[in-house]
């Protein structure tokens, strides 16, 4: 499986990777933008990202814009909304409104940072992901 971090803090991108590491194969991006390049990258490649984190606030386009752009580059290509690259936003301010958006945006979940352990693992199980799925 493949896994994109988007992270403009490199302290919480490493930590977050040193937890999903075992998982599958993880990738960094540092903003929006290359995250939505990556992504289109990777969808031309014909080997899409599996899993995105994706942070909501970051300078220049923000996670929220990197969603939505994720969002509508899958529906021109016809992916179903349930079919689409599951999408965890993470935020710093457990900020409702925030949180709102970006559930109605099509993210599949979102963590507040600090990351715990075990809300990403209880997340990642309700997202259907383990380490045997994403090693297939």
């Amino acid at each position: 499986m493949r896994v994109l971090i988007v992270e403009d803090e490199p302290t919480s991108a490493r930590l977050l990777e040193a937890t999903v590491a075992h998982f599958g194969d993880c990738e960094r991006a540092a903003n929006g933008q290359e995250c939505f390049e990556k992504f289109c990258s990777a969808m031309d490649e014909g080997k899409p990202f599996d899993l995105i984190f994706l942070d909501i606030m970051m300078p220049g386009v923000d996670g929220q814009e990197a969603l939505a752009a994720i969002r509508e580059v899958e529906e021109g290509a016809g992916v179903a909304p349930d079919a689409g690259v599951k999408i965890v936003m993470t935020t710093a301010l457990d900020d409702p409104q925030s949180l709102y958006h970006a559930h109605f945006s099509g993210c599949s979940e979102y963590l507040v940072k600090p990351i715990r352990r075990e809300d990403l693992m209880r997340t990642l199980k309700r997202l259907g992901v383990s380490p045997a799925a994403m090693h297939s």
